[in-house]
């Protein structure tokens, strides 16, 4: 592209030549070039006599100027900007790059290699990789575990009977791997893969049915309710009863729950209870068994209290949809007994691991404690009137700039609760994915994305975003995300397990029916008009 230069005189001879020059492949190297530049129009404007003056079309084109010199200055004042955000992202990936090697040298991945396929095309099961979820809630680097390696050798004879050479040439071998996150032993199982004869094939899969059978009995259950509720109380002191004079089992409640029972009959006294947020993460090693009197947003709530592994739970359906649970009140000794006997059908509902990192970390990342969510993360603009402006990377690849009302990253449990209603579609809950769904965005194709479950998604609130964002987890549990804070989202390595009726689909399409009266309608007429 050529230099373009444009000199204005002073047609009458008056005062000297004043000039403005621009180039557009450059640009102004700085902001006092920018004012010099504006400075000369003002003055070639003040230097016009009267006469001048009152010509329209100087007057217009002089306007013109002031506008190119404002929108110039305009760009390189972005500019300065963008390069100084560059810089500081720069640094904070140089530090994270400087401590992840410093991780690596004093703990070596250790790689887990399956045997080597013989010759004659023996199956061979891969490794199972899990993933690791480091203390601080940092993501850990790439590291490739090696599945299985396979080899063809030379088959048949040397020569044909017609002495032409039909020897077959040796097949390219092969190494397959797990790209995992982390240590090779705190990975979990994905899927299992088969080799045989150079083909690769899927021999089984984590999203199949799963059955649960108790190796031992049960000894310890524990009751989550749904508050102020007439119907939960009178079904919690039956159930609580039953439980410990029938069953025979070691019964925990809430405290507020327990005081419910007291105020009963004191004969409740040996129902357990925990005082403080320290006995509850002990509570896990104790508990066999979950039970929740309620709908969905009890299922929830029993689930945020194991901040780790979960028990299996025993969902009642005593709300209003019920997508979460299956199990009538009315039949509760016939479940109990079927699903304290065994085996039973269960769905693995995975959850998102969530954690902030604040960007007034100057020196070292302040990431927050870890929040895991059954249903979803919702980021969206508050009371704000602006459009919320995020910058989402999915393992640190660039996604989108989401400009709208927010963003909805929803586990498959969750994806016919909002992300339903603003767009999304729904999904088996045992499909391992993360839900991408925008809320009301301001393009109109923005569709919502899937997700695979082994990715780690980051939003950023830009550092020129007009407006603070504010992000809920499962609905509850409101921050503000200022401008360089980012929220970092990834599948958690602790399922939480409800019991199925009868099994995970059946279960699946039941709710959908039911719940949401899923593609209901008249049935056509059949005695309507015919062709003659």
């Amino acid at each position: 592209m050529s230099t373009y230069k444009l000199n204005y005189t002073d047609s009458f001879g008056n005062g000297d030549a004043n000039s403005l020059r621009s180039n557009p492949e450059n640009g102004f190297n700085d902001l006092t070039s920018l004012a010099q530049s504006e400075k000369a129009v003002e003055e070639l404007l003040i230097q016009q006599n009267p006469m001048q003056a009152t010509d329209d079309h100087l007057i217009e084109f002089s306007e013109a100027l002031r506008t190119v010199a404002k929108a110039l200055r305009g760009s390189a004042e972005g500019k300065a900007l963008a390069q100084a955000e560059a810089a500081e992202w720069k640094r904070r990936y140089e530090l994270e790059r400087s401590k992840n090697q410093e991780l690596l040298n004093k703990a070596p991945l250790n790689g887990v290699c399956a045997d080597e396929s013989s010759s004659k095309g023996m199956d061979h099961l891969a490794k199972s990789p899990r993933l690791h979820v480091p203390e601080n809630g940092k993501s850990g680097r790439y590291s490739m575990e090696r599945i299985c390696s396979h080899e063809v050798l030379q088959d048949g004879e040397a020569n044909s009977p017609n002495g032409c050479n039909n020897k077959l040439k040796r097949k390219a071998s092969f190494k397959l791997s797990w790209r995992c996150k982390g240590q090779a032993n705190d990975q979990h199982k994905k899927e299992i893969v088969s080799f045989e004869s150079g083909n690769i094939t899927t021999a089984d899969r984590s999203s199949k049915q799963i059955s649960l059978t108790w190796e031992t009995n049960p000894q310890t259950v524990i009751i989550f309710t749904k508050p102020n509720s007439t119907s939960v109380r009178i079904l919690s002191v039956e159930m609580v009863r039953w439980l410990r004079d029938h069953k025979g089992l070691n019964v925990y409640v809430e405290p507020r729950v327990k005081a419910e029972l007291l105020s009963e009959s004191s004969s409740f006294d040996f129902v357990q209870t925990w005082e403080d947020d320290k006995e509850i993460s002990l509570l896990h090693p104790k508990v066999d068994l979950v039970i929740t009197l309620g709908g969905d947003g009890t299922v929830l709530w029993a689930a945020s209290m194991f901040k780790g592994p979960v028990p299996p739970i025993v969902p009642f359906s005593m709300g209003s949809l019920g997508f979460m649970t299956p199990f009538h009140s009315e039949q509760y000794r016939d479940c109990l007994e079927a699903v304290l006997k065994g085996p039973i059908s269960i769905t693995l509902r995975h959850r998102l691991q969530c954690h902030i990192i604040r960007d007034k970390a100057r020196h070292d990342y302040e990431t927050e404690e870890n929040t895991l969510v059954l249903n979803e993360v919702t980021i969206d603009r508050g009371i704000s009137s602006y459009l919320t402006n995020l910058e989402c990377y999915c393992d640190n690849s660039f996604v989108t700039c989401v400009q709208g009302d927010g963003l909805i990253l929803s586990t498959t449990s969750g994806s016919t609760a909002y992300s339903l209603a603003a767009g999304g579609s729904m999904v088996h809950p045992q499909v391992p994915g993360i839900l991408f769904t925008p809320i009301c965005p301001h393009s109109l194709s923005f569709r919502p994305l899937i997700l695979p479950d082994h990715v780690t998604v980051r939003v950023q609130v830009p550092f020129n975003s007009r407006s603070s964002a504010w992000v809920s987890f499962d609905g509850k549990g409101r921050k503000q995300l200022e401008a360089g804070d980012a929220l970092v989202c990834s599948i958690a390595p602790w399922p939480v397990s409800t019991a199925c009726q009868v099994e995970s689909t059946h279960d699946f399409l039941r709710s959908i029916h039911d719940g949401l009266h899923w593609n209901l309608r008249k049935t056509q007429s059949s005695d309507g008009p015919r062709d003659t």
